[in-house]
């Protein structure tokens, strides 16, 4: 069934997951799973598949090695921080 999560809310579909968890199974399980990015879209299995760990101990590291593989635009405005202002 596929189902659509803003980046903000990865954390529960990552949750689901059991770790640790090879890199492979993770992607698998999240191939029906699309992300909304602040510039469009992008399939959570596949940002899986490009990460650069062979498996994850944690959600922390799964989700850390997922925004490694964004591009800057794909989190929000370039050269933004929230917080100041």
């Amino acid at each position: 069934m596929a189902r659509e999560v803003k980046l903000s809310r990865v954390d529960e579909v990552l949750d689901e997951l059991s770790y640790p968890i090879p890199r492979d199974d993770a992607a698998i399980e999240l191939e029906e799973v699309t992300v909304l990015l602040a510039d469009g879209e992008a399939n959570l299995g596949e940002l899986v598949s490009e990460t650069g760990s062979d498996a994850f101990s944690s959600r922390d590291d799964l989700k850390t090695e997922i925004h490694n593989t964004l591009p800057r635009e794909a989190v929000g405005e370039p050269y933004q921080s929230e917080g100041e202002g």
